[in-house]
Order: C-alpha cells, then structure tokens, then sequence
C-alpha cells in the first residue's frame, strides 16, 4: 500500500512540473502557443484560470497523500524488521558517570615586603 502511494505521489508530481511548465509567467502560457484561436477555442482568460486551478488542485493532492500515506505504514509485529531497530545492536550499560576529578587550587604566593 505504501509503494501505491509512493507511485502515485511519483506520477502526480511529473503532471503538476508538466501543468507548471505549461503556463507562461508573462500571462501568455497554453492559449497564445495555440496560433491565434485563443479567443475562439477557450479564451485567454479562461486557460489561465484552468491552468492555475489545476496547479493548486495537483499540489493539494500532493500534500494529502503525503500527510495520510503514514497511516498506512505497518506497526507492531510486522514494523519490528525496520531498518533503525537494528542499527543499535550494542547492549546498553548503565554504568555510573564519575566526573573528572579537579585538583586544588594552588596557593597564592606570598609578597614579602
């Protein structure tokens, strides 16, 4: 389940770059590259509008199956393979922490006037 998220994450991100590199900065984008029909197939206006609602409905779909697709990862019995439970494999000690000891401090010298 979690790879069919993944490849599905995979593949919206491809069609928001490809919806994303449509559009033009200048305002032109998809409807001044179809060679003067703009107005007559769908209207400048429109295209853009299309174009931008499509941008934000493929980067909300993003982020959602980002934010759920975590609930789908195994738990318990299944999820003790994991990588990072294996990474420590030193028992753990609790040996007592002593700290350096610290020597006196010297005497000050004597000023003899």
């Amino acid at each position: 389940m979690v790879i069919f998220f993944l490849l599905l994450i995979i593949i919206l991100c491809v069609i928001l770059g490809l919806v994303i590199l449509v559009q033009n900065p200048k305002g032109g984008g998809l409807s001044a590259s179809i060679g003067g029909i703009g107005n007559q197939f769908m209207g400048v206006k429109q295209t853009t509008d299309v174009l931008e609602r499509g941008t934000w409905i493929f980067a909300a779909l993003i982020g959602l199956l980002c934010i759920l697709s975590p609930m789908f990862i195994p738990t318990g019995a299944a999820g003790k393979n994991n990588l990072l439970d294996k990474v420590n494999l030193r028992p753990t000690t609790t040996a007592p922490v002593t700290s350096p000891s610290i020597p006196p401090p010297a005497p000050a010298p004597v000023n003899p006037k």
